[in-house]
């Protein structure tokens, strides 16, 4: 089973290591997005479904385009006669010629037509969702919006987005064979767009916070705590929290109590308990620091 593979964060790795492992699936080629300049110092870095083949002395064919619309994109992927294209955390829609080239399978994070697009881990978790999941879908030129061929059911629970994303891709990991293997018998179901729902791309401006309601706080921190994370409007990040309560109203901001090692801050709705902060331009700190620095104590306004 000849398999073209595209996919370029971690998620995506964990399912090519999957099939890369498995006698049943030959991958023929590894297209990827181009390496990127990261941090302070531009330092140019492959994306990890890259550099896992590289540390790995993987010896697969890796192609890099800045673009899947252009001709030499295609002829590269006719020239290796896949019988399937493998998509998942891509970051480039495939357009039509590729979609006509193999059967096209994508690895979508969420349970379609729910969270289609581009952030549906830190969706479900910022929308309080009990479940997600991972879809199997046959690639049509919406976004998203292919017939369903199979699907993996987890219950959030009190996952992070960190740890919601690895059990994701361990889940995807093992429906991707299975979808792949039985591809034959399977047969697809049709989405429906009046069920569907869209998960925009983060923006670091989404992770400005206010002290209004307590569940909705602990849940936005829990989506964002890899990027942007959350904090105030003063700059002061909020890095280490808990939801201490949930229906009482306080003074918003309000400090209510300090603890051996953390702050209760009251919201409209409820309070959270404060662990671990970052000031503008400094580093983490423990939030008993950051009050006695500035001189807070019970009563007073955290904002």
């Amino acid at each position: 089973m000849k398999i073209v593979f595209m996919g370029t964060p971690s998620y995506a790795t964990v399912i090519l290591k999957a099939l890369l492992d498995d006698e049943a699936f030959d991958v023929v080629s590894l297209i990827t997005q181009p390496d990127k300049p990261v941090g302070r110092n531009r330092i140019l870095t492959p994306p990890d479904t890259k550099s896992y083949c590289m540390k790995n002395r993987i010896d697969i064919d890796i192609f890099q385009p800045a673009t899947l619309k252009s001709k030499e994109s295609l002829r590269y992927i006719k020239s290796k006669k896949p019988d399937f294209i493998v998509v998942a955390a891509f970051g480039q829609i495939l357009p039509k010629e590729i979609l006509e080239t193999a059967v096209c399978i994508n690895l979508h994070a969420s349970l379609l037509p729910k969270y289609r697009g581009a952030s549906p881990i830190q969706s479900a978790i910022f929308d309080m969702q009990k479940y997600s999941g991972v879809t199997a879908m046959k690639m049509d030129e919406g976004l998203d919006t292919g017939d369903i061929l199979s699907y993996s059911i987890i219950e959030i629970d009190q996952m992070d987005a960190i740890e919601l994303f690895d059990s994701l891709s361990n889940l995807a990991a093992s429906l991707c064979k299975k979808t792949l293997l039985r591809y034959d018998d399977l047969k697809p179901l049709k989405q429906h767009d009046f069920d569907g729902s869209y998960a925009k791309k983060i923006k670091k401006a989404d992770g400005k916070t206010f002290f209004d309601d307590a569940q909705k706080i602990f849940a936005k921190y829990k989506a964002f705590i890899s990027w942007p994370g959350i904090y105030l409007e003063s700059g002061l990040k909020l890095k280490k929290i808990a939801l201490k309560e949930r229906e009482k109203k306080y003074n918003s901001g309000e400090i209510l109590e300090i603890k051996e090692q953390s702050i209760v801050v009251g919201c409209k709705k409820g309070s959270i308990e404060i662990t671990r902060v970052q000031p503008p331009s400094k580093k983490e700190m423990s939030v008993l620091d950051y009050i006695r620095g500035k001189r807070l104590k019970v009563g007073d306004n955290l904002l």
